[in-house]
């Protein structure tokens, strides 16, 4: 039964809990860095296709989940 210890209830919360408030840093995280920016990242990588924007935003989600992924696991 030692194999299965990741199913274990509290384990399994205690996952769940842990990537809500990944998710939630990493949201709060990418609407202050919008509101810091000249103008609205969202809008101008859909509408105005800004490619290099793009590539900018992802590169910071990339390491925003990097380091809430560190923080969470220790």
């Amino acid at each position: 039964m030692e194999g299965f210890e990741w199913l274990k209830p509290s384990v399994v919360l205690g996952s769940i809990l842990y990537a809500v408030i990944g998710v939630l840093v990493f949201w709060i995280s990418f609407v202050i860095i919008d509101k810091l920016t000249p103008y609205k990242l969202w809008e101008e990588i859909v509408e105005h296709k800004n490619m290099a924007l793009a590539v900018v935003v992802a590169a910071m989600c990339l390491s925003i989940g990097q380091i809430v992924a560190a923080a969470i696991h220790g």
